[in-house]
């Protein structure tokens, strides 16, 4: 009887095994709803690489979530420098810049309004909101190959790796319609329901405590040269119309002006350290570019970087053509 039982169990055991080993992408699915619904919170660690041709950028993103709507995202170099965040609380969202002093508030719906890669429900929304996904079990992952909801060739497609542990992300792969890889991220120390202190979306406790890291001098100190840049993207029937070099009221500027179907200017400025934090408010959406974060209106993307200020500016330009403009601004002209 006692031998008749153990064959029992072992039989139902291996079902259950079998069963779990054979989750289609509908199960998958589905459970992923669930956890969606269920989902009050979770925190993790991301290396993000973007990669324009022969070269690799790398980043680190530190992610918080908290139910229902709040965010703390905090972006840094590879070596841990010039880091942003972004904090979205009941008051709204905040960008917050401590190497030059600003703070930017606005009243936007992100991260809400795109795919964001690095946010654990955008990435399981586009899973579920793709009907044509592809699916693929490996031993200890499934594997997610969807499109993006970012209007451009350059973003157009993302492989997700969730572990079958509690499916929690694992890492993602952003392809252009090519799908050759731009943006590879890895997550790590990803921890579902963690608890959280009750001032951890405080804007201000979190500007003093990025302050007060010791690994933060400020970017003008960095990078006291003026640096020149421009994009490498080639837009269709568009072309550099002039390039100069100006100076006024004792501020230096080089102005790019691209005329063509898709015209635009790229104004490029030294960054300048504000006197006194302040929180300006601004009918904008913040933008992550990869390298830095951006503030984006209807016709213009301003954006920090490598101590330097730029203001694009366009009334043909997407949103979308703009990041992909911002993005291409790799390509040094001199120092």
């Amino acid at each position: 009887m006692k031998q008749r039982f153990s064959i029992v169990f072992l039989s139902l055991l291996l079902l259950i095994v079998a069963a779990a080993c054979n989750q289609s992408r509908e199960d998958i699915v589905e459970d992923l709803t669930k956890k969606l619904d269920r989902l009050d919170g979770y925190t993790a660690n991301a290396v993000m690489t973007f990669k324009h041709g022969e070269k690799q950028q790398k980043y680190l993103a530190e992610i918080w979530y908290k139910k229902p709507d709040f965010y703390r995202v905090v972006l840094k170099d590879e070596d841990g420098k010039n880091p942003q965040m972004i904090i979205k609380n009941k008051d709204g969202v905040y960008l917050i810049t401590p190497a030059l002093n600003r703070k930017y508030h606005f009243e936007s719906d992100w991260p809400n309004n795109r795919s964001q890669y690095y946010l654990y429900q955008s990435l399981a929304k586009d899973i579920i909101h793709d009907g044509n996904a592809k699916f693929e079990a490996r031993n200890d992952d499934y594997v997610f190959t969807t499109k993006t909801n970012y209007p451009t060739k350059l973003l157009a497609y993302q492989k997700i790796t969730l572990k079958k542990k509690k499916l929690a992300p694992e890492n993602v792969k952003i392809m252009d319609e090519d799908m050759n890889v731009v943006i590879d991220i890895t997550f790590k120390n990803f921890k579902f329901g963690p608890k959280f202190d009750s001032d951890a979306f405080d804007v201000d406790k979190n500007e003093l405590s990025m302050k007060f890291d010791a690994h933060l001098p400020t970017m003008a100190a960095q990078h006291s040269s003026f640096k020149i840049y421009k994009p490498t993207i080639s837009l269709t029937d568009t072309k550099l119309a002039y390039s100069k070099d100006v100076t006024e009221d004792s501020e230096r500027k080089f102005i790019l002006k691209y005329e063509g179907k898709k015209p635009f200017t790229l104004v490029e400025t030294q960054s300048q350290v504000t006197a006194k934090s302040a929180s300006v408010s601004m009918e904008a959406d913040p933008v992550d570019l990869g390298f830095t974060v951006g503030i984006i209106t209807d016709h213009s993307l301003s954006w920090s970087y490598d101590g330097m200020d730029f203001y694009l500016a366009s009334d043909k330009l997407s949103a979308e053509e703009m990041r992909d403009v911002a993005r291409s601004v790799v390509g040094m002209i001199n120092k």
